[in-house]
């Protein structure tokens, strides 16, 4: 063998193991984005939900239905919080989306692809962070959108209504708990 074709031989070999390696750690991160996606889907159908809600003339289900009524102001709250949370969904998801496609075109196997992609590693980490950011923010406002929905339903916490209360403090406790968990995990990630 001469030095060329040994020289070309060496680089065949290494860029196949690392296109080896990068295709597996690039298909965990396509797991990941697509996690996202799946989850960013389900919390949108619960957008949609909240938005059944904002009719104006909802009663309570408490017994003094005039006194605990949520007002005008507390519908349109919901519907303000619905909205910004189904953006905030909606931008992840497309932003995940957008890296998923450029992570496949990347990995295309056709070595005569017209169409090539390069994304740089701080790009997507860019982007993933962005994504689950923008998940972050939505579950936010969804939160906010599902405080209102108790409201409007079991009536106004400013009038001491048990149930709302009740239900208000097991939402807010295990949501802020999902949520500094996934923060913690992003973070992780990120890191190491």
């Amino acid at each position: 063998m001469d030095e060329f074709e040994e020289e070309h031989h060496n680089k065949t070999h290494s860029s196949h193991s690392d296109s080896l390696h990068n295709d597996s750690k690039t298909s965990i991160h396509v797991t990941a984005l697509d996690g996202v996606v799946n989850v960013n889907s389900l919390f949108t159908v619960a957008v949609f939900v909240g938005l059944s809600l904002t009719s104006p003339g909802q009663q309570s289900l408490t017994d003094n239905h005039t006194e605990c009524d949520a007002g005008p102001d507390v519908i349109r709250n919901l519907l303000v919080f619905e909205v910004v949370s189904f953006s905030f969904f909606l931008f992840s998801s497309l932003v995940a989306q957008g890296l998923k496609l450029a992570i496949n075109l990347i990995n295309s196997k056709d070595p005569h692809d017209a169409v090539r992609a390069h994304i740089n590693t701080k790009v997507l980490h860019l982007g993933m962070l962005a994504s689950a950011v923008g998940s972050v923010l939505g579950c936010i406002f969804l939160l906010l959108s599902m405080v209102d929905v108790v409201q409007i339903r079991l009536g106004m916490l400013s009038c001491g209504s048990h149930a709302a209360v009740r239900a208000v403090a097991g939402l807010v406790g295990l949501v802020s708990t999902a949520l500094a968990v996934y923060v913690c995990t992003v973070f992780y990630a990120f890191t190491h």
